[in-house]
């Protein structure tokens, strides 16, 4: 008894050791909760029906990032009823396989967006974007009225889907990276986040 307590001593009067040993114990428990995920299909699978962005939609979703969207809307819905009634189906891992980086986040300021797309109207989302009292009168979200009038070059556009593609595995054709540009040339930044908008939750309805 009086060995085990001794032992303990060494331990708990040693703050290196004890770092050390903190370290190992939880690098240890996260293996194990973690390795067996890698080798799970669900885990690194798309789902079924999962799409990759157009080239409108990938440069709609920067512009999300960009213009800090992600910091008050989330994009995970909990397992929960208070959550799957409100905003649909709960988040799976096979939706985010091609999200680099993910924006699940985790503070709602604004509703969870998970399964916005199809929700409302292109015109809804655009008037909501540029005064979003005029639909939500409540809402303290600021108004982005530069995206109609910010054009895209698409200069970067195919780079992007190209990097997707040999790095992450996204399934875009040559002929998809080979007309990026085009299909965003001239188009507002207006017009590309509504498109990203609308394509989100697509593969869970």
């Amino acid at each position: 008894m009086s060995s085990n307590k001794n032992r303990h001593s060494i331990v708990e009067k040693n703050v290196g050791l004890l770092a050390i040993l903190m370290v190992f114990g939880i690098s240890l428990g996260a293996l194990v909760e973690i390795t067996p995920l890698i080798f799970q299909k669900q885990t690194t699978e798309p789902v079924e029906d999962l799409k990759p962005y157009t080239a409108l939609q990938m440069e709609g979703r920067d512009l999300y990032i960009k213009e800090g969207c992600h910091v008050c809307h989330s994009q995970m819905i909990r397992p929960f009823r208070s959550e799957t009634e409100r905003y649909g189906h709960y988040s799976v891992a096979g939706e985010s396989v091609w999200e680099h980086p993910f924006l699940w986040g985790s503070k709602r300021t604004g509703p969870d967006l998970a399964r916005v797309g199809g929700r409302y109207s292109d015109e809804w989302h655009r008037v909501h974007l540029i005064d979003p009292r005029e639909v939500v009168p409540e809402s303290i979200m600021p108004g982005y009225p530069w995206l109609a009038e910010n054009k895209l070059t698409g200069e970067y556009t195919a780079q992007k889907l190209r990097l997707f593609r040999d790095s992450f595995g996204v399934p875009y054709t040559d002929e998809q990276i080979a007309n990026a540009k085009s299909d965003v040339e001239g188009k507002t930044e207006l017009d590309a986040l509504v498109a990203y908008l609308q394509s989100l939750g697509h593969a869970m309805k």
